[in-house]
This record gives structure tokens, C-alpha cells and sequence, in this order.
């Protein structure tokens, strides 16, 4: 499955995706606990269309597969001199505000009950999840944060079983039990190591663990309809319960700007620009005109991606541990979509809900 998907894109980039730019008839499917939109009829379209909408297809996939990957390594930049929570409250009142903005131009006003969505959703996406995970790499390896956040499928699956929204096939508890096995082999040194390491690993994944959560909880809640605005009232949301943290703890009151440094700078407006705008950006544009299969490999590559760039960018180990356990790891991902593929249909009942939270997760 999973090793068919380069073929895959390579084909519909060759082919320009003729057709993308006129399809209307959706259809909604799950993939990995992400509820995707699928693409319906086509039109033809001309070659110079179509050499352009290839060389966009080749960039969007691009910017998920490696933007994405390196948001981590940007990550661990940024909180160098930054305190985290100061830094995570930066990214999103920043993102948020232009992708508010965005859709106030369009003609979005917020409702009450909006606000009160984006509160919930806001403080399990960005307060507790993006907040643990900045805050846990100022202990761990931006590669080793990565694969643990690659647990996310799997926290989504357990919590939509226990909330009736899903059942779970052999083949998704197969890969549930692999990826617990992958967990235990990258916290097995933790363990032997520092405490402040161990207390890291387990930060980010209390992150995943939020972050699940609020997808399976977001069909509950009354969250904007518009695209662009469920998007960022929530980021909004966080990034006001974040500078409140940031108050709370202490980290705005020491935060010495004038000692901030350059890499750290760089790595904020990084994730900014390039990770919350231009990577969601590319991603919800995929979403309306390729296969959303294709679409979601970006949850294998991100990983391998973070690894790598920590290896050679920032002299992060990697172990013979840490490639076992990649491996295990993404073959969960893979059985746990594989087995949600085959899941009856009653398992998509809240399929527009999850839809939504992807998204707004996706915008971080």
C-alpha cells in the first residue's frame, strides 16, 4: 500500500490532474481518522493548463511532504532562545490573525458559538498539544518528536472506538499493538536516561494524545462552516489561552528579547510563513483535486523527513534504535488506514467533523 503511493503521485503530476480545477461533486471518505473530501468529474483542459497545474501539483506536494517534515527541526530552533509557550503563542496569534482576517474580508462574522468551539478546540489542538510539544523539544531530538507525534492515528482511533464512532478491525488493532511496540523501543533509552529527557517524550505524547482528542471530540462542537474560518478561530483561540499560559508560568515575564537570536527568529517566521500559511495552503488545494490516499502520505513522510534533517542539520543520533522503530512506527499508520479503509460505513457517521479538525490541526 504504502509503497505504491509514490508511483502514484508521480502519475497524476504527469497527468496534470486535467481535471482538478472543475470538479464539484464531492464524496467524503476516512482516512486514518482524517475524513477527506474526494473529487468528482473532470473537464479537459489545455497543455499550457496543464504544464502549469502539474509544476503546482509537484510544489504542493512538496510543501506537505517536506515543510511539514521540517517544521520540528524549526521547532527546536525557535525555543532556543524563546521560551516555548511564548514562541507557540507568537506562531498562532500571527497565523491566526491572517487567516481571521482572510476570512473576515470574505464576509465571515463570528458567531458566539463560535468563539466558545474555538475555546475548546484551541486549548486541546494548540494550548496542550502544540504547547507540550514546543515545550518537550527543548528535551528531546526534533526527529524523536516526530515519530512520537506520528502516534496521532493511532490516540484517534482508540478515542473514536471508546466514543462509538468507529469500530476497530484486526487489522487496525495489528497496527495499534505494532505501534505501541515502536513507542516502547524510542522510550526504552528514555527510560535509562535523564528525567527531564523521559518527561519530554512523555509531554509530546500527552501532545498527541490532545490532539486526538479534539478531533474526535470537533463533530460535537459548533465550529464555522466556512473552510477558512473553522480554521482560524480555533488558532486564535490557542494562541490567547497560550500568552495566558505564557503569563501564568512566568515565561512571557522572562523572556529577554534582546538576546533572541537570529536562528531562532528565522525558525518562527519559518514555521509562520511556511508551515501554518503555505503548507495548508498546498494542503487543502491537494485535498480538492487528488485522491486523498495520495494526499494523506504526507503522515509517512513527515516523520522520515524529521529524522533525516536532524541527522544531517542539527547532529541528532540516529540509532539503529530509532530506524526500528520508525519502521514500526509507520507500519502502524499504514495498518491502522489500511483497516479503516475496510471499516463499515457506520465508522463515517462523523466524517464532517473530523474533516474540520483535520483541517484546523493541519494549519498548525
Amino acid at each position: 500500500m504504502f509503497f505504491e503511493k509514490p508511483a502514484q503521485i508521480l502519475a497524476v503530476i504527469r497527468q496534470g490532474m486535467a481535471s482538478g480545477d472543475s470538479r464539484r461533486n464531492e464524496r467524503m471518505i476516512n482516512i486514518g481518522g482524517r475524513p477527506v473530501i474526494v473529487p468528482a468529474s473532470a473537464r479537459p483542459r489545455s497543455n499550457p493548463a496543464r504544464r502549469s497545474e502539474k509544476i503546482k501539483l509537484a510544489l504542493a506536494f512538496a510543501a506537505i511532504y517536506l515543510v511539514w517534515g521540517s517544521t520540528y527541526l524549526a521547532i527546536r530552533y525557535a525555543v532556543e532562545t524563546i521560551p516555548p509557550l511564548v514562541a507557540v503563542a507568537i506562531r498562532h496569534s500571527i497565523a491566526g490573525a491572517i487567516l481571521l482576517g482572510w476570512a473576515w474580508w470574505r464576509g465571515f462574522r463570528p458567531a458566539r458559538e463560535h468563539w466558545k468551539a474555538g475555546f475548546l478546540i484551541g486549548a486541546l489542538f494548540f494550548l496542550i498539544g502544540h504547547g507540550s510539544l514546543h515545550w518537550a523539544e527543548k528535551y528531546v531530538a526534533s526527529g524523536l518528536a516526530a515519530l512520537l507525534i506520528a502516534t496521532e492515528p493511532m490516540f484517534i482511533l482508540v478515542l473514536a472506538w471508546m466514543a462509538g464512532q468507529q469500530r476497530i478491525s484486526r487489522i487496525s488493532a495489528l497496527g495499534l499493538t505494532l505501534g505501541v511496540v515502536g513507542v516502547a523501543i524510542l522510550m526504552g533509552a528514555e527510560l535509562a536516561g535523564s528525567r527531564s529527557t523521559l518527561i519530554g517524550v512523555l509531554a509530546v505524547l500527552l501532545g498527541s494524545l490532545s490532539w486526538a482528542a479534539g478531533v474526535v471530540i470537533s463533530p460535537k462542537v459548533k465550529l464555522p462552516t466556512d473552510a477558512l474560518a473553522r480554521t482560524a478561530v480555533p488558532l486564535v483561540c490557542g494562541a490567547v489561552l497560550l500568552w495566558v499560559a505564557a503569563v501564568v508560568t512566568g515565561e512571557l515575564q522572562q523572556t529577554y528579547w534582546s538576546l533572541i537570536s537570529l536562528r531562532s527568529i528565522g525558525g518562527l517566521v519559518y514555521l509562520i510563513v511556511f508551515g501554518s500559511i503555505v503548507a495548508f495552503t498546498a494542503y487543502t488545494w491537494l485535498l480538492q483535486r487528488c485522491p486523498p490516499a495520495l494526499v494523506a502520505t504526507h503522515t509517512y513522510a513527515n516523520p522520515v523527513v524529521a529524522v533525516l534533517l536532524g541527522w544531517l542539520l542539527a547532529s541528532e543520533p540516529l540509532t539503529l534504535r530509532v530506524v526500528i522503530a520508525s519502521v514500526a512506527i509507520l507500519g502502524a499508520i499504514v495498518l491502522i488506514r489500511r483497516g479503516e479503509a475496510e471499516s463499515p460505513p457506520q465508522a463515517l457517521q462523523s466524517a464532517q467533523g473530523k474533516l474540520q479538525a483535520s483541517a484546523i490541526e493541519r494549519a498548525s
